[in-house]
């Protein structure tokens, strides 16, 4: 599977290329060159190449930073670089699985505290290490935090 989100990178590209989509093909480009640095990083624990949960995580990273520059260019009244940023995060996020909607993000929260039998907020690190466990591409451990903490009644 690491090869599928590799060999998507690398098709959009060279498409992105082809349509002299200029602004397309500088962020698949840095996305490809944070790959580099990812796979370079895992070396030393002996992994040649990533794995798709990993790279998933740096797209997810990549997107977040962009969001928090995207408020300082508008705080700062820079709206041509926050479009730019926003075009990036587009890019960024087409390659990420869909996320999860409120209503299916609470059924996995609801499946997880009965399936670890949390019964209060001493047991949410149990709850959020089985939705990570089974959700981690497609749910937002950010959102889905306050989430456990109010069904465990914290």
């Amino acid at each position: 599977m690491a090869e599928d989100l590799r060999s998507r990178f690398t098709e959009a590209l060279k498409a992105s290329m082809l349509a002299k989509d200029t602004a397309r093909t500088s962020t698949l480009r840095m996305i490809l060159a944070k790959l580099k640095d990812v796979d370079i990083a895992a070396r030393p624990s002996g992994v040649d190449k990533v794995p798709d949960d990993q790279i998933t995580a740096m797209l997810r990273g990549m997107a977040k930073s962009r969001r928090e520059s995207v408020e300082l260019y508008r705080q700062g009244n820079r709206p041509e670089l926050a479009e730019k940023e926003e075009a990036e995060i587009a890019v960024v996020e087409s390659f990420l699985p869909q996320q999860m909607d409120q209503a299916a993000m609470q059924a996995a929260v609801q499946a997880a505290v009965a399936e670890t039998g949390a019964a209060s907020i001493k047991d949410m690190g149990k709850v959020m290490a089985a939705l990570k466990a089974r959700h981690a591409a497609s749910l937002d451990m950010a959102k889905a935090g306050p989430l456990v903490k109010a069904t465990l009644g914290g």
